[in-house]
């Protein structure tokens, strides 16, 4: 069996360092390298000070559907497809390029992050399995994530036409929050109308 090379070896590492970083699972670093599953271990808990966690990956490509991680999808999957075929990347470089870039736009629009890398890979994944497609939006012309063989023709991305309750529930946590923070307020309230109360009587019986 050939050997890798001292350089080819030290890339495999720092590719895995970069997907544990960015909060790759096992099953995708086996995956995606060529590792043996102790060092990738090692490197896991050199890089995260934690044992790598256990249990099932995402199975379902139905979660990319629902509204919000629609538009998440294919913001990434839409980054990912121009790194790797208009600026040549590999898969593995416009995976974690393509998700810092995700990252930064979520940073940037003040937005918290709906896909995990765990969750973009698996994306990933499904296309490559034609489970998913990239069907164009009839108002902005932009192509959002949609099962295989879905309606192609006059069908409107969730950006353009979110559903009734979006955004909703944000502010009702917004508007509940202050309106705790009224009621905190309340007996502080209380207590120095009692003590101005008190104040005045004081004053009076001496005026008298």
């Amino acid at each position: 069996m050939l050997k890798k090379s001292l350089t080819e070896d030290a890339q495999e590492v720092f590719r895995a360092i970069a997907l544990i970083e960015l909060g790759a699972r096992m099953q995708v670093l086996e995956s995606e390298l060529t590792l043996s599953r102790d060092r990738m271990i090692r490197l896991y808990r050199e890089v995260k000070g934690v044992s790598p966690p256990k249990g099932m990956l995402p199975f379902s490509a139905d979660w990319y559907m629902t509204w919000m991680a629609n538009i998440h999808a294919s913001l990434f999957y839409n980054t990912y497809r121009f790194l790797k075929n208009e600026a040549r990347c590999s898969h593995l470089d416009a995976l974690t390029k393509g998700y810092r870039l995700y990252l930064e736009h979520c940073r940037h629009s003040e937005t918290e992050p709906v896909l995990d890398l765990t969750r973009a890979w698996t994306l990933v994944r499904f296309f490559d399995a034609d489970i998913l497609q990239l069907t164009p939006c009839c108002r902005c012309s932009g192509k959002f994530v949609a099962h295989k063989h879905d309606l192609q023709h006059n069908v409107v991305c969730g950006a353009c036409q979110p559903p009734s309750r979006a955004g909703k529930t944000k502010k009702a946590a917004a508007a509940k929050r202050e309106a705790e923070k009224e009621i905190a307020a309340v007996p502080q309230i209380a207590e120095e109308a009692e003590l101005l109360e008190e104040q005045l009587i004081e004053e009076t019986a001496l005026a008298a």
